[in-house]
Parts: structure tokens; C-alpha cells; sequence
């Protein structure tokens, strides 16, 4: 049985790399071990490092770089214009490459800390064909199976 992929948005790794204790570094842990596949794009990766560079510094920046390197997600290409014109009504400008990526890559589950653009009624009656959630509401999901 093939690993359920999860495809990761850069606020997660943004999150993981602030702090070791919480849900995305835990989720991004289990990755690491083989349990998940990690997903996502240059341009997302690209997006979480420079946030980090500019909110959290120096240190932060090498555990994302040493936790990328020990991740190696699956980079998703980026989505057509189609794709992105098909997500953008959906979240917004700003996010549809998240949105149209994860759907693309196949992935099961699109985890993110982003609530005010993903975790709304329209991405809910989107009925998209993966799950949306934070990465504290996988890892609940994940022990109540």
C-alpha cells in the first residue's frame, strides 16, 4: 500500500521551524520516518524561506534547510494557468498555487496553519478531492483511527 501523501503548505514549515514542539514539526517528523509523503513546490519552499529569513532569523533558517534536507518532499510542478484559474475563485489569488498543486500531486491531505483562506466555507463546498485541515487536526484525526 502506497504512503498517503501530504502536501505540505509553507506556513507549516514556517511553524516547524520557529518551534520543535508542535503539530508541524510533529507531522513533518512522521514524514521524515516514512509514514507520509511530503508534497509541495519550489515556489512553496521558496515562500517559507523567506518568511523565515525575515520573521525568524538566522537559526530558524538552518533547521528549516536541515529538516528539508532530511524530509526531501516530492516537489510538485507548478499548476497551468487553467489550474490556477480553476483554484483562484476558491482562495484567492495569493493561495490558488497551493490549492491547484495539492490537487494536482494527488495528495490526500493539504495541510495548513492559513484558516483565513483555506479553512472556509468555500473551500468546503468546493468539494475538493482531498481533505483540508491544520496539521494539530491531522495528527487528531490520525489517533482517533
Amino acid at each position: 500500500m502506497s504512503k498517503a501523501k501530504l502536501f505540505i503548505d509553507a506556513c507549516v514549515f514556517i511553524a516547524a521551524s520557529g518551534s520543535s514542539q508542535g503539530g508541524s514539526s510533529f507531522v513533518l517528523e512522521l514524514c521524515k520516518r516514512g509514514r507520509f509523503c511530503a508534497v509541495c513546490t519550489r515556489l512553496v519552499l521558496q515562500e517559507a524561506e523567506r518568511n523565515i529569513h525575515r520573521k525568524l532569523g538566522a537559526e530558524a533558517l538552518l533547521r528549516f534547510y536541515q529538516g528539508l534536507a532530511e524530509l526531501d518532499p516530492t516537489l510538485e510542478a507548478f499548476p497551468t494557468p487553467e489550474e490556477l484559474a480553476a483554484c483562484e475563485p476558491i482562495v484567492g489569488e495569493k493561495d490558488a498555487h497551493v490549492l491547484a498543486a495539492a490537487l494536482k500531486s494527488g495528495a490526500a491531505f493539504l495541510l495548513t496553519l492559513d484558516r483565513r483562506h483555506f479553512m472556509t466555507k468555500k473551500v468546503l463546498d468546493a468539494h475538493l478531492d482531498l481533505d483540508v485541515m491544520t496539521p494539530g487536526d491531522f495528527l487528531r484525526e490520525l489517533l482517533e483511527e
